[in-house]
């Protein structure tokens, strides 16, 4: 997994295929994941140029001092996609690592070549769109004090995404290598900021400006072919049938795909149906 400067910092990623020969396909993790979320989904996938960039503050790269608000990994991003020389690329994002792709997308329409996302944030949220389990830890985690005593003071709120979060629980090395980036209170960090970040009731107002502003973009941008992966089976979905719905009535150029059981890290549960999913659809609009 190579590492190149960004900014004031380090961004390591996967990169599969061989340079510059295909489409560049790039793999966006969310919270609280790595690059290491899509190893299986990338052993699976076939030919092409196939990046994974860890986001900043997340698995291998580093961590400088920052809020690590959405604008921050947006900024530490672009300049990823920069430093390694990306023109044209599809996006595949997965939870944060979808609204990332909205927002590059939204911001960068000319690069654009396709997006394919699953269990992403698409749009602001209401406190009465989340199930009764999901508020509360969302409130949890919001709280002064008990935000930090949920996700800093040991590493169970990484362990649960990872063990709770998916159908099959993730155990041993696999495991290990999710919590390897976070050994301590202030290396977590990241992992806290993320979380506090839902876009919910319209707070972070910022973030909810932002994320209205890549709707407007999923909305008219007709000629950018996209692709939903919806999955059921599990409590913990972001993506249930009524967000499903909105996405179809609301995102131009879209395709719903039903990807199977899984829970919301399902390139856990699902890796061979992701990777052909996304393969396909990419072959059909000549993606590949």
């Amino acid at each position: 997994m190579p590492a190149i400067p960004v900014l004031d910092s380090t961004m390591h990623f996967d990169e599969r295929g061989r340079r510059r020969d295909g489409t560049t396909f790039v793999f966006l993790h969310g919270n609280p994941g790595s690059s290491h979320q899509w190893r299986h989904v990338l052993d699976r996938f076939g030919d092409g140029h196939l990046l994974a960039p860890d986001l900043i503050g997340m698995g291998r790269s580093g961590k400088p001092d920052l809020a690590y608000a959405f604008a921050d990994h947006a900024r530490y991003l672009d300049a990823w996609f920069d430093a390694v020389g990306i023109e044209r690329v599809v996006l595949v994002g997965h939870d944060w690592g979808g609204a990332l792709a909205f927002d590059w997308a939204a911001r960068h329409p000319d690069r654009v070549l396709g997006v394919a996302f699953f269990e992403s944030i698409v749009k602001p949220m209401q406190w009465g769109d989340l199930a009764p389990q999901a508020r509360a830890r969302s409130e949890a985690v919001r709280t002064p004090g008990l935000g930090e005593e949920r996700v800093l003071a040991t590493d169970a709120f990484i362990r649960q995404a990872f063990t709770g979060g998916v159908l099959t629980p993730v155990e041993g090395a696999e495991l290990d290598a999710y919590l390897a980036p976070f050994p301590t209170p202030e290396s977590r960090r990241p992992v806290l900021a993320w979380a506090r970040q839902l876009p919910l009731g319209g707070e972070p107002r910022e973030l909810v400006e932002r994320i209205e502003a890549y709707d407007r973009w999923l909305a008219t941008s007709d000629s950018v072919p996209k692709l939903l992966l919806t999955f059921s089976g599990s409590p913990t979905l972001l993506i249930d049938d009524a967000m499903a719905a909105w996405c179809a009535a609301s995102i131009a150029a879209l395709e719903v795909v039903d990807g199977g059981l899984a829970g919301h890290h399902a390139q856990e549960d699902r890796p061979q149906a992701i990777a052909d999913e996304i393969a396909r659809w990419a072959e059909r609009h000549g993606l590949q």
